[in-house]
Parts: C-alpha cells; sequence; structure tokens
C-alpha cells in the first residue's frame, strides 16, 4: 500500500510571504466603472471589531427566502477625510507615469499653524481645567506652497488616462486609534471626462468627504488590509505539512527533505520556516448592511469594542469578517469583480451586547 500523500498548503500565488511594508494596503488597480456624475472611488476606515445582525433574506432563490436569517458583521469606524490636492497620470510605453499635481492651500491642512504651538496650548488649557489631554491633530507633511494654477493648466492640457484625489485620514477623529499620523492615500475618481474630474477635484480641495458621498446601502465593495502578524513559525504552522514519524531522526516538525541532489539550491515550492501573518489580503464583494450618520453611535456595545472602544463617527457594517485585528487600517474599493445580481438590504436587528465575555 502506497504512503499517504499530504502536499503543503497554501497558494504559490501569495508567495513570498513576508512582512507588509506598511500597516495598511496598497491598491495597485482600480475597477472600470461607467457612473453618471463624478464619484470617488474609495475610502478608508478602522476595524473596530464584530458583532452579528438580524436581516430579512431579499433573495428569492434562497432557501430561507423572506425569512430572518442571522448574519456576523464587521463595525469599520470611517471618520471623513481631507481633500489634499489632484493627481494626473498619462500613458507612455511603459504603463502609467504622474502627470502631474495641485495642491490645496497650506492653510486648508489640519497642520496648516505650527502643531508644536497648537498643541501646547490645546494641552494646557486641558490641564488647566482638569481634563486628560487631547491627542494632537493628525500630523499631515507641512507645504510652503499652495494651489498652483501653471500646474494645474498643464493638467487641462494633458492626454490624461486617469486622474486620482490625494487625500488623508483623520486619526485625531478616532478613539480607538492611537496614532497621531494621518496617512496619505490616492483614491481614483470615475465618471465624467478629465476635465471635469480635475474641476470636481479643484472645488473640493482642503475639504471633507464623508462615506456617504461614495456608497449606498446594499452595495459590495472590495477591502484590503494586513492580516495579523503571528511572526515567525516552522513549517507545520506556516504550509501545514504532515509531522514525520516518531521513529524520524532529528526534528519532525519539518519537510521530508529539501530537494534532489541534483539541484545547487533550495526550491522555493520547498515549504520552510519563515514570516506568517501581516500579509495584505483583498477580500472580494464584501457587502454593505449599514451605512451610519455621524450623530448615530448606538453601535458601540456595552462596555465597548475589545481593543478598540467607542465608535464617535459615521461607521459602516460590512457582512463577514475582515482581515487584521481591531484598530487596523482597512481601505475599501469599488469592486473590480461585481456580481450581477445584487439584492436589497433589510435589516431587523442589530446587537449591541456586551463583548467582555459576560
Amino acid at each position: 500500500m502506497a504512503d499517504k500523500h499530504r502536499p503543503r498548503r497554501g497558494s504559490m500565488g501569495f508567495s513570498p510571504r513576508k512582512r507588509a511594508n506598511r500597516p495598511y494596503g496598497t491598491i495597485t488597480a482600480w475597477p472600470d466603472v461607467t457612473a453618471e456624475g463624478i464619484r470617488v472611488q474609495g475610502f478608508a476606515g478602522w476595524k473596530a471589531g464584530m458583532t452579528h445582525v438580524l436581516v430579512h433574506n431579499t433573495n428569492p432563490s434562497s432557501t430561507s427566502a423572506g425569512q430572518e436569517v442571522r448574519r456576523a458583521v464587521t463595525v469599520v469606524e470611517t471618520p471623513p477625510m481631507k481633500v489634499l490636492g489632484v493627481r494626473g497620470y498619462v500613458m507612455d510605453p511603459y504603463g502609467m507615469r504622474t502627470a502631474g499635481e495641485v495642491w490645496c492651500e497650506p492653510d486648508d491642512l489640519p497642520s496648516g499653524i505650527s502643531p508644536r504651538l497648537a498643541n501646547a496650548t490645546r494641552g494646557e488649557r486641558d490641564a488647566s481645567e482638569g481634563r486628560k489631554p487631547a491627542k494632537r491633530a493628525g500630523r499631515i507633511p507641512k507645504r510652503t506652497t499652495g494651489f498652483n494654477q501653471t500646474a494645474y493648466d498643464a493638467l487641462l492640457s494633458s492626454e490624461l488616462v486617469e486622474v486620482r484625489i490625494i487625500a488623508a485620514t483623520q486619526p485625531q477623529l478616532v478613539s480607538g486609534t492611537s496614532s497621531k499620523t494621518a496617512e496619505i492615500m490616492e483614491l481614483n475618481l470615475s465618471g465624467g471626462t478629465t476635465s471635469e474630474k480635475l474641476e470636481w477635484a479643484r472645488e473640493r480641495l482642503g475639504s471633507d468627504i464623508t462615506i456617504d458621498d461614495v456608497w449606498e446601502d446594499g452595495q459590495e465593495i472590495d477591502v484590503i488590509g494586513i492580516t495579523k502578524g503571528k511572526g515567525f513559525q516552522g513549517s507545520v504552522k506556516r504550509w501545514g505539512v504532515k509531522l514525520l514519524s516518531h521513529k524520524n531522526s532529528k526534528r519532525r516538525r519539518q519537510a521530508g527533505n529539501l530537494g534532489d541532489f541534483g539541484t545547487g539550491y533550495v526550491r522555493s515550492t520547498v515549504p520552510q520556516a519563515g514570516q506568517v501573518g501581516y500579509h495584505q489580503r483583498t477580500e472580494l464583494n464584501k457587502r454593505l448592511l449599514r451605512i451610519s450618520d455621524p450623530e448615530s453611535n448606538e453601535i458601540t456595545p456595552a462596555g465597548g469594542f475589545l481593543n478598540y472602544g467607542e465608535v464617535r463617527n459615521s461607521y459602516v457594517l460590512v457582512q463577514g469578517s475582515l482581515p487584521g485585528p481591531a484598530k487596523r487600517l482597512l481601505r475599501l474599493r469599488d469592486p473590480i469583480r461585481p456580481r450581477k445580481n445584487t439584492h436589497p438590504v433589510s435589516l431587523a436587528y442589530v446587537s449591541t451586547a456586551s463583548k467582555q465575555g459576560v
């Protein structure tokens, strides 16, 4: 009888499994969406935790159609993002290349005035009133130059293939993270002509965009995040290889061999020890069950979310689980592989029970 065969697990499409460069994801492709008006194709938010909801199943082909079903959801806090600039891209023989960019006035940035002076003044005020010093405003690289009309005219005269806005998060609005540095990222624009996109972005330089401006309830999105890190692990935990026999000499928790004698190196397909977790992963077609307004804070459970606290800004309920632990920044994007059939959302109940295990 032949020996049992158990190949190593894990897709080679994710290799090499090394640590991500940043604690939040990088979007390298934006879907080609035809829209009537100008709209932003992405956003960012902090993962607060998970809860469960009861929804009416509106899928007529489902066996539980018309019934209330229980679904696990992830709560993502999405405070407004600040529009810092607009950037255009042209196509050359080597691919897309930056054609130029235009930034807002320095006074429109959250750190337009001296951060040290502003933070010290606010800290002294809080200390004098007996309160805990407030968190400093999100640090955004200070610019000495503002809007450049010449650069804007150059973008208008260029044959742009994509127009993206440069936006920054506002971590000072979030209580669940201790970060003071704003993350700066690009968000693609869809719909309209190139000149209309540039004009749309110019009107919003220095202003805020909200999650309501991007999506509605019931839509599907892609979520890009960094998974929970597990450090340096062996091949058994990392690849799921079978334990060797107890009669094996030296070790059991390793691959049977590292390859043939003829090859002068170890192939990359051989399961070996290394980094586990803290990788960038993309969750496709995650459904938005609710997009709340900033005034509604009824989602925070009794005692707050574990390792996060309270949700004080607008939030979204995403069906299913999302990569990464609490407090990690997630990037949201239009679905790059959209489904053909979507069904309306009808929420019946959202659980706010305590997550403290009591």
